[in-house]
């Protein structure tokens, strides 16, 4: 080696540490999480614009938007086990059909019906909403769904309120999925707005136990109101 060939290999050496410095500085905190929240909105929204509709109509998009937000949350914590997610959108009118559940594992729409609201909640449109027994309000947030039984208005299912102060008395509450009469086309149209729960979910009668054998035992529910 000579004495001309020693600077240069000196100035090799730190040229390679400085870059390698810069090269594995880790991401900021704040970059990372954009980077997840970006793709996480991606996903959301593919699964959006490629869902199958079966001739219903699509949920309003910030909805569901939440709605799998919060889906992949709890299916990552393994809260929810199955890949169904039922949606309430309770911006809508009472006299719409805005409850849905969609089959996420064959990205499409299985059921789209009537759903009453709490009678505390409002008359056609709900828009008041409590955590407190005797409330008879809807409460919103998410849900995980529990086991079927037959009661008053027959085969129901019970609820988990997964948010506390929000929806976390639902199951004290006895907030559940049940069928009900005053849930049809020809009530809202009689009186201008569904018929009304003391804050439960209540369906047509005539889909009420296919819906409930759908969504039953630990899927997610999501009751939606923008804020």
């Amino acid at each position: 080696m000579t004495y001309k060939t020693i600077p240069l290999l000196l100035i090799g050496f730190f040229s390679f540490t400085i870059s390698s410095s810069f090269a594995f500085k880790p991401e900021s905190p704040k970059l990372a999480v954009a980077v997840v929240n970006n793709s996480m909105a991606a996903k959301v929204e593919a699964i959006y614009n490629n869902l199958a509709t079966n001739n219903f109509m699509l949920p309003q998009r910030n909805g569901f938007k939440k709605a799998m937000e919060g889906y992949f949350k709890l299916k990552e914590k393994g809260i929810i086990q199955k890949d169904i997610l039922t949606l309430v959108d309770y911006s809508l009118s009472s006299k719409e059909n805005r409850l849905w559940v969609i089959d996420l594992k064959n990205n499409i729409i299985l059921f789209q019906s009537l759903v009453s609201h709490g009678r505390n909640s409002g008359n056609e449109f709900a828009g008041k909403f409590s955590n407190k027994p005797e409330s008879y309000k809807s409460s919103l947030g998410f849900y995980l769904t529990g086991e079927t039984y037959y009661g008053k208005h027959g085969y129901s299912l019970r609820l988990d309120g997964l948010e506390k102060g929000i929806n976390s008395n639902a199951r004290a509450r006895a907030i559940v999925v049940h069928g009900a009469d005053y849930v049809s086309e020809k009530f809202a149209q009689q009186n201008g707005r569904l018929g009304r729960s003391l804050g439960c979910l209540a369906l047509s009668q005539s889909l009420t136990k296919e819906v409930i054998d759908t969504i039953k035992d630990k899927s997610c529910l999501f009751v939606y109101y923008p804020s």
